[in-house]
C-alpha cells in the first residue's frame, strides 16, 4: 500500500513538473550590456575576428585542449569558428551572418554537443559620449527540453554571468 502511495505521489510530481515546463515561453533571451571606454571601431575589431576572441571570451578557457577551426571569410560576414571540446566546452560552430560596421555583428550559434541548439547572437556597439555601450544578446527557440531545464536552472543567470565576464574581459582588452 505504501509503495502505491509513493508511486502515486512521484507520478503526480513528475506530471506537475512536465505541465509546469510546458507553460514556459517558446523563446528565450539573455542580454548583458557594458560601458567600455574605447571607440566603437576598436571593440568591433575584437568581435568580428574570431581569432581575437581568445583575449576576452569566457568560453575560450573551458577546455585548454579544445580543437578549434576557422573557415570562411577571415573576419566579418562569412567568418566561421568551430570548436570541439570537453564536457564543459561542448561542440559547435558560430558564423557571422550579418554586420553593420562598426555598430552590429549578428551570428548564428549552433551547438551539437551537449545537445543541439540553434540561436542568434547579436553584439550591438553604440557610441555613448567618450565611451561605447556594448550589448551581448543571445536569443532563440525554447523547445520542450529547454523548457524542462528552465524549471531547474535559471538560464539568464547562468549564461548572463558568462556574458558579464566576457564583457568585463573585453573592457580590459579594449581599454589598454
Amino acid at each position: 500500500m505504501i509503495i502505491k502511495i509513493i508511486a502515486g505521489v512521484v507520478t503526480v510530481l513528475i506530471v506537475g513538473v512536465l505541465i509546469f515546463a510546458s507553460t514556459k515561453p517558446d523563446t528565450f533571451r539573455v542580454k548583458r550590456t557594458a560601458r567600455i571606454k574605447a571607440p566603437p571601431e576598436k571593440i568591433y575589431a575584437l568581435i568580428e575576428d574570431f581569432h581575437q576572441w581568445i583575449s576576452w571570451s569566457p568560453y575560450e578557457n573551458r577546455d585548454p585542449a579544445m580543437k578549434k577551426t576557422y573557415s570562411g571569410a577571415p573576419l566579418g560576414k562569412g567568418a566561421v569558428y568551430a570548436w570541439d571540446g570537453n564536457k564543459d566546452a561542448g561542440a559547435g560552430r558560430i558564423e557571422i551572418t550579418d554586420v553593420t560596421v562598426p555598430m552590429k555583428v549578428t551570428m548564428l550559434l549552433e551547438f551539437t554537443r551537449p545537445f543541439a541548439t540553434h540561436n542568434i547572437v547579436d553584439f550591438t556597439i553604440m557610441p555613448d559620449g567618450e565611451a561605447t555601450e556594448v550589448s551581448w544578446d543571445m536569443h532563440g527557440p525554447a523547445p520542450f527540453l529547454s523548457k524542462l531545464m528552465q524549471v531547474f536552472f535559471n538560464m539568464d543567470k547562468m549564461v548572463g554571468k558568462d556574458f558579464e565576464d566576457g564583457l568585463a574581459a573585453m573592457r580590459t582588452v579594449a581599454e589598454r
